[in-house]
């Protein structure tokens, strides 16, 4: 571990990846320890066009007895390369190698036996597919899905041009598309503009990186297996706005609603995860849930709390007595 680029107490690790056919591969796990030793972790992972910079929702965990890491996965933020393009991949699992490794210097390296995972849009629809494909191992104790891309934000009258672009994805991946930015999001949220939030444009561009054909070919693989039923068998608290903003230009509509993805279409697949998932919504929430306004965010972080305490005690808290069901009186009359 190194000092990170936000100073200590965040410290910094270098995962090595190899190569691919741009060169090498590298992601980073960020740690921050509390000052009291614990045995419980937080895994963060970002969205799209994003990397991890929140450091209030640190306090949050690190306050309430939690390790906190976060992982920037490879060609993003602090793993981004010179020679690299950025937020590219070919398939979603070429990010579990990642996830293992950070898990394992969690677990094992450093010590810890409870492992919450939280996701933020594309890294809630990563960590969904790698939960389940790691199910039975005992290293997800619970999930936190804020804003998860389960689907296009597109009309469908789009989605059927949209997807035969994305199906030739094998012949050019690196091909740009000319989709819309993330312009008006990122206004809202940066400081230098209409928000509260300072954080690196070079790693975080206000208009976005250029989304690929080798991406959403990756995005749409993901997303047609969430949708085919997923087993994850850990408790899972999914949290979207109640609001989708679908304008092209700025209004006041924006600071309280999201602004990236269609929420309905968030409520509408999280069932698929698996069989214990928890659906909770913030009105005035912006798509990174935890950004939104302060009394929006406050209510979050409170509602998150109440969850963790709920599904994820800590190990070896006595489990609630619950009373049986009543039986049937015998001989009761049924209409």
């Amino acid at each position: 571990m190194e000092t990170d680029v936000l100073g200590l107490p965040y410290e910094r690790h270098t995962i090595d990846l190899g190569t691919d056919d741009e060169g090498a591969v590298i992601a980073t796990l960020v740690r921050r320890r509390g000052e009291t030793p614990s045995r419980r972790a937080v895994l963060y992972v970002h969205g799209f066009v994003d990397y991890f910079f929140q450091t209030h929702m640190a306090d949050f965990f690190v306050e309430r007895g939690w390790d906190f890491y976060a992982l920037d996965l490879r060609k993003y933020g602090r793993s981004l390369l010179d020679h690299q393009t950025p937020n590219f991949c070919r398939s979603l699992t070429d990010y579990y190698p990642e996830l293992d490794e950070a898990v394992r210097i969690i677990r094992e390296v450093d010590g810890h036996d409870q492992l919450l995972v939280a996701g933020h849009s594309t890294g809630g629809l990563v960590t969904s597919l790698w939960a389940h494909s790691r199910s039975g191992q005992g290293l997800v104790d619970g999930l936190f899905l804020n804003s998860p891309f389960f689907d296009f934000n597109v009309p469908w009258l789009l989605r059927r041009p949209l997807m035969k672009i994305v199906g030739r994805a094998g012949r050019n991946p690196y091909r740009a598309l000319p989709l819309s930015t993330l312009g008006l999001y990122g206004q809202s949220l940066h400081s230098d503009y209409r928000g509260e939030w300072t954080y690196d444009l070079a790693w975080k561009p206000l208009e976005g990186f250029p989304v690929r054909t080798g991406w959403l070919e990756a995005i749409r693989r993901g997303q047609a297996r969430l949708r085919a039923g997923l087993t994850i068998d850990a408790p899972v608290l999914v949290a979207c706005s109640t609001r989708t903003f679908r304008g092209r230009d700025w209004a006041e509509e924006v600071r309280v609603s999201d602004a990236v993805l269609d929420v309905e279409h968030i409520v509408r697949w999280a069932p698929c995860l698996g069989p214990r998932v928890m659906i909770t919504r913030f009105d005035g929430g912006l798509h990174d849930l935890t950004l939104s306004g302060k009394d929006v965010r406050t209510e979050v972080f409170r509602e998150l709390g109440r969850w963790v305490d709920a599904f994820v005690p800590p190990k070896g808290t006595p489990e609630v007595s619950v009373p049986p069901a009543p039986e049937d009186k015998a001989g009761a009359t049924t209409h």
